[in-house]
């Protein structure tokens, strides 16, 4: 790989290997060139002289976030899965997976081993919570930097190529939790290089990513090929978009139906179904909809609401976002319509919030849960449903399930050890 690095507003870039400095020669759009670098070998930036930094595109962080970037090989692996024809998201049933806690080592290898208990459960896809590089030694995962790596303790980017490939030798398909909407503040170092972020957006982190102001083109481009990269070198077969309703984005084609389009075109070369999964909190089946028919063209979507109808119903909690939701009639609307909040009052928003989802939309497109990472681990006690759930109603709702319909794939909870 080369050491080309997107500097916009930059004088001089200096490619700092070895504790030898290279200048890189400026290009075009921005874009500075560097040396040619060795497979494992260790580069940092320096930008007008400050610095060094890590590569806004590393795709190895082994010293961690504020050490220097590693090459990496991705087309030195060997794969096994040559047979493996990918599986699509829709109508399939997700396994949530924290690296972390879902075994005593923590690691991506120990993960792997632990497969084929997954496989025999039923399981289909086993979606990893995020695995970028994040400060210390073990994180949720959420406040990661460097997309394009993968966290070291984990075993970095190699140990998730194994990852994957076992999967597909089980018949499991692997889905990658991303989070593009922001950037954890540790280690964050994108504003040293341009504008990756603008304060024309504010968003619950700050300064929004910028993906319609000036110079946006290429911070667009910096996020499709992180995506991209994911599918091609690391034979991932879905990705989790994590709350896209945090995109601000006024341009011509949204972000997201680039990403959409782009993934099309590359599901299509690489003659295997490549698939989005975009987590949102605006209710809103365009984002499901096709890009010929006008949306966003993702290809399915979380629906917190039925999680929401589910767990009032059992727990009787009523605080909070879950003021709407309680009775067997919210449920069964949620299972029906996918979203109770369609147009309607919202309470705990103090608006009228969401639209209905169409009566012909395949319901597989939205993904529903009876908990995920978001329901238990924002809980100030970190408990689960059914610690306080009246068992009659459990039993109801296990005998409405053969009578009511629910038309979207399953996403249990959180691995354990």
């Amino acid at each position: 790989m080369r050491a080309d690095v997107w500097a916009p507003f930059a004088s001089t870039v200096t490619c700092r290997t070895g504790g030898v400095d290279a200048p890189l020669t400026a290009g075009e759009d921005g874009w500075w060139r560097g040396p040619q670098l060795g497979d494992g070998q260790d580069y940092a930036f320096l930008v007008d002289g400050d610095g060094p930094f890590p590569d806004p595109r590393s795709p190895w962080q082994p010293h961690g976030v504020h050490g220097p970037s590693r090459a990496f090989d991705a087309g030195a692996f060997a794969w096994t899965d040559a047979d493996w024809e990918g599986r699509g998201a829709l109508g399939s049933v997700f396994y949530e997976l924290h690296v972390g806690t879902f075994t005593q080592e923590g690691t991506l290898d120990a993960a792997a081993a632990a497969l084929p208990r997954l496989a025999e459960a039923g399981m289909e896809i086993v979606e990893l919570m995020p695995i970028a590089p994040m400060p210390g030694a073990r994180g949720w995962g959420y406040d990661g930097v460097s997309p394009f790596a993968v966290f070291e303790e984990y075993g970095g980017p190699a140990a998730l190529q194994r990852f994957v490939d076992a999967a597909h030798g089980l018949g499991l398909a692997v889905a990658l939790d991303v989070v593009y909407n922001h950037l954890g503040p540790d280690g964050n170092y994108l504003g040293a290089f341009g504008p990756y972020f603008t304060p024309v957006h504010e968003t619950p982190w700050g300064a929004a990513i910028n993906l319609d102001q000036p110079h946006s083109g290429q911070v667009r481009r910096y996020l499709a090929d992180c995506a991209l990269r994911w599918f091609r070198d690391f034979h991932v077969d879905v990705l989790r978009l994590d709350a896209v309703h945090a995109f601000h984005d006024d341009s011509p084609e949204p972000f997201l139906a680039q990403l959409s389009r782009e993934t099309a075109a590359l599901s299509l070369e690489l003659r295997r179904p490549l698939s989005l999964v975009a987590e949102s909190d605006l209710n809103d089946p365009l984002l499901v909809t096709p890009l010929e028919e006008g949306g966003l063209g993702q290809t399915a979507q979380w629906a917190d609401d039925v999680h929401h109808a589910l767990h009032a119903y059992l727990t009787g909690e009523r605080d909070g976002l879950y003021a709407d939701f309680g009775s067997i009639e919210i449920l069964n609307k949620a299972f029906q319509q996918v979203f109770v909040h369609d147009g309607g009052f919202s309470t705990f928003r103090g608006r009228s919030w969401g639209h209905p989802v169409p009566t012909e939309m395949d319901r597989r497109r939205f993904v529903v849960f009876a908990s995920n990472h978001d329901q238990v681990g924002n809980r100030a006690a970190g408990d689960r449903p059914l610690r306080h759930a009246v068992p009659r109603r459990a039993c109801g709702v296990a005998r409405a399930h053969s009578a009511v319909p629910v038309h979207a794939a399953a996403l249990p909870g959180r691995g354990v050890r």
